[in-house]
């Protein structure tokens, strides 16, 4: 796999492209339209690109499910940029549950 082709390579180019489009004119780009709309737009369409993929994981190729799996992913780094959460909030949390048991970590949310 190419480094063009890194998930991480390329989420960190969408990350940087997304930052970019924060006070853009709207009507020059889609991403600079949700921005624009508030972080409410923005989970809405976060929630309706959820559902797609969960539809197609379903029943639909593979092709399919990695072209909606990719418009999750880039609605989230949306959605997140709309809130104001940087990225490296998300990944200190993944890295936090690196190691323990899903069911575990789950129980200790619970706790809290």
């Amino acid at each position: 796999m190419s480094e063009s082709q890194d998930l991480g390579a390329v989420i960190a180019r969408l990350v940087a492209t997304i930052q970019t489009r924060k006070g853009a004119p709207p009507s020059g780009s889609y991403t600079a339209s949700l921005l624009a709309e508030g972080p409410a737009k923005a989970a809405k369409k976060f929630g309706e690109e959820a559902v797609e993929l969960a539809l197609a994981a379903a029943s639909e190729s593979d092709e399919r499910v990695a072209a909606e799996a990719a418009d999750v992913i880039y609605h989230l780094l949306v959605l997140l940029a709309a809130r104001g959460v940087d990225v490296s909030a998300v990944a200190a949390a993944l890295a936090a549950r690196e190691g323990r048991s899903g069911h575990a970590e789950k129980a200790a949310r619970k706790n809290d």
